[in-house]
């Protein structure tokens, strides 16, 4: 159904850019009946979310053509509402859900309470018969102390089972659970296919970058790294980058060959892994430089050699001297730097400059 899928789709988006490029009605209504062709083939909310059609359809909502531009809105506006209706579904679901267990706990609190509440009763029976036959022979009280004797055990056994389960809460309580939301869509087992042989090689080649992340992890974001896709993540960057630079073997070849060899280094784990966990989106990456591309340690080690040279920059310019022969006119302070250049011919006297340490303030004499 998923390949199905995809190729109409494909089969609309290629009419439609040849629709927008000639003057022909031919294309138009191909695109036209791969539309209808959409708009009646039964999707479901798992095969929209795993094949991300949704989101490609929008640019043909401002298709030049007319037809073209109000038919994909209808379209998109149908997918919209069953993908409103299963997330509906989906609470409700775990709202039910949430009741019965709410209605459980409630059963084990009340039976537990009448259980509690029925030993002391015993108790106070016990003890009214003691008091009243006081001229009982010697062998019946014994049988009272043993039957006394029996509660208390029965009590202690009772503290021991509530004791258990209040623990048995708190580690469930303290596990971790992974931060998987109720809506999230299901892994994909497999790559969804383009009909296209470089870009589905593409997809691999950033799958299997992305698919590292998992063994880099540290164990404070392994739960996160889990539970993202791939597979998902790899076909919606690569369909970003085809929409944005077209073909990997055309003009941006380079650009694609710079994404994927940044995301494939062995020393830049932090890139593919804010790649992986949403920090960039796939969007971002059309415009990002190789500069804003690598690691944390290699952004380090550019901003020290940015600071070196900048201090060498500095340090080349012409040595001044400190003194307080000069008299600033600014501030009155005698705290000045000086040096001399030799500005006119060379029977001339140099032109010395100087700079007021406290107000800035600078001139210059012969």
């Amino acid at each position: 159904m998923e390949r199905e899928l995809v190729a109409l789709f494909e089969a609309a988006k290629k009419a439609a850019d040849a629709a927008a490029s000639a003057d022909s009605g031919v294309e138009e209504s191909r695109c036209l009946d791969a539309l209808h062709q959409l708009k009646n083939f039964p999707v479901t909310y798992h095969v929209l979310v795993s094949t991300q059609v949704g989101k490609r359809l929008r640019h043909l909502t401002k298709h030049p053509r007319k037809k073209i531009q109000s038919l994909a809105s209808d379209l998109i506006g149908i997918w919209k509402d069953i993908v409103i209706k299963e997330t509906n579904k989906n609470k409700q679901n775990e709202s039910l859900d949430d009741d019965k267990g709410s209605v459980k706990t409630n059963n084990n609190v009340k039976t537990s309470s009448v259980k509690v509440q029925k030993v002391p009763k015993v108790e106070s029976v016990e003890v009214d018969k003691v008091s009243r036959s006081d001229a009982v022979k010697a062998g019946r009280k014994v049988q009272n102390v043993n039957v006394v004797g029996k509660t208390e055990k029965n009590d202690l056994a009772e503290n021991a089972e509530v004791e258990k389960i209040t623990k048995e809460k708190k580690q469930s309580s303290g596990v971790k659970k992974p931060s998987v939301g109720p809506g999230a869509p299901p892994k994909l087992m497999s790559m969804i296919k383009s009909n296209d042989a470089m870009r589905d090689k593409v997809r691999e080649i950033l799958h299997e970058a992305l698919s590292k992340v998992s063994g880099e992890a540290d164990e404070d974001i392994q739960d996160e790294v889990n539970a993202c896709d791939p597979i998902r993540v790899a076909v919606s960057v690569e369909s970003v980058l085809f929409e944005n630079w077209g073909s990997s073997q055309g003009a941006q070849k380079a650009k694609y060959r710079s994404v994927m060899f940044n995301l494939k280094d062995a020393n830049n784990p932090d890139f593919r892994r804010r790649v992986l966990l949403g920090h960039v989106e796939p969007e971002w990456l059309v415009n990002m430089s190789t500069a804003e591309m690598a690691s944390d340690k290699r952004r380090n080690e550019n901003r020290k050699i940015e600071e070196k040279a900048l201090f060498d920059c500095e340090r080349g310019a012409q040595p001044k001297a400190t003194t307080d022969q000069f008299k600033c006119s600014r501030c009155g302070q005698r705290k000045c730097t000086y040096y001399q250049m030799q500005t006119r011919s060379a029977d001339e006297p140099m032109t010395t400059y100087v700079t007021c340490v406290n107000c800035n303030n600078h001139w210059k004499f012969c």
